[in-house]
C-alpha cells in the first residue's frame, strides 16, 4: 500500500498503555502497545474505532487492500484525516485492526486432547473460511505476527490444545507458525488475481505434448480447470491433513 505524506509524518513513538479491557465473556482484552488507545469521540457526529474498522473493511471487500487508504477511509466516513489519525496511528495499525476484527470470529470451543486432531483441523477451516470472504485481507497479516486480543485468544487456545495433547513445546511453536503461513498461503492462492486464468492454464496442461509431458497431461490435462484452483477446498484439507499427520507421527514417538 503507498503511504501519503499525512501518513510518512506520523509520530511512531509508542502510547503509554492503556489499562486492560475485559470482554462481555470476562476475558481480558490485551491490546498491542503500538495501537492507539481507544478515545473518546471530538466530534459532534459521534466516531468511534469500531466504526472505522468496519468502513476499512468494506473497503477491502469492495475494492482490495490496495484501495485502503485514509484519504479513501475519510471519504466513506465524511470525515478528515486529521479524524482519523485522532483514532489510529497509521494505515499498519489500521491493517493490524481489521485482521484481528474478522478473525474475532473464530468459535472455540474448550480444549481436548482426545480430539486435538479435530479441533486442529477445524481451526483452520474457520480461519480459511473467515479470510477467503473478504477479498485480499490476508495480504494484511503476510509478513507479519498478528498479536491482537482476538489472536492473541486464538493462540493461546491453540497452544494449550497441543500442549495438553502431549506435543512437545517446540513442536507446539512450530506447529502453530506452520498452520499460519500455510492458511496465508492457501487463501492467497485463491483469492490472488494476477496471471493467466485457471481455465487457460487447465488449457495449456491439456495441450501439451503427451509424448513429452505424460505425467502433465495425464494428471493436469483432463482434471485441471478453474474450479481446481479457485473454489475446490480438497487440496487446503489434504496439506491440513498431512500436517496433522506429522504431528501425530510426532506425538506417537514420544
Amino acid at each position: 500500500m503507498v503511504s501519503t505524506p499525512e501518513e510518512t509524518s506520523l509520530d511512531t513513538s509508542l502510547p503509554d498503555p492503556s489499562p486492560p479491557e475485559t470482554s462481555p465473556q470476562g476475558a481480558t482484552r490485551v491490546e498491542p502497545p503500538w495501537w492507539r488507545p481507544t478515545r473518546p469521540s471530538r466530534r459532534r457526529a459521534p466516531l468511534s474505532r469500531d466504526q472505522i474498522i468496519e468502513a476499512a473493511l468494506k473497503v477491502v471487500d469492495a475494492d482490495g487492500v490496495d484501495a485502503l487508504t485514509v484519504r479513501r477511509l475519510g471519504d466513506e466516513l465524511n470525515t478528515g484525516s486529521a479524524t482519523i489519525y485522532w483514532y489510529i496511528s497509521g494505515k499498519d495499525e489500521l491493517g493490524e485492526l481489521i485482521y484481528d476484527h474478522v478473525m474475532g470470529a473464530i468459535v472455540l470451543p474448550e480444549p481436548d486432547p482426545e480430539r486435538w486432531q479435530e479441533q486442529f483441523k477445524d481451526l483452520a477451516r474457520q480461519s480459511y473460511r473467515l479470510l477467503v470472504q473478504h477479498n485480499d485481507l490476508v495480504r494484511l497479516s503476510l509478513g507479519r505476527i498478528p498479536v491482537g486480543p482476538n489472536m492473541l485468544r486464538v493462540m493461546e487456545w491453540s497452544i494449550a490444545l497441543m500442549r495438553e495433547a502431549g506435543l512437545p513445546d517446540e513442536a507446539v511453536v512450530y506447529a502453530g507458525d506452520i498452520l499460519g503461513r500455510y492458511i496465508d498461503a492457501s487463501v492467497l492462492e485463491v483469492t490472488s488475481q494476477g496471471g493467466a486464468p485457471p481455465e487457460l492454464i487447465a488449457q495449456h496442461f491439456a495441450s501439451l505434448p503427451a509424448a513429452e509431458y505424460p505425467n502433465l497431461v495425464r494428471l493436469l490435462g483432463p482434471k485441471a480447470n478453474g474450479e481446481m484452483y479457485r473454489h475446490n477446498t480438497a487440496p487446503f484439507e489434504f496439506g491440513l491433513d498431512l500436517l496433522v499427520r506429522g504431528l501425530e507421527a510426532l506425538e506417537k514417538t514420544l
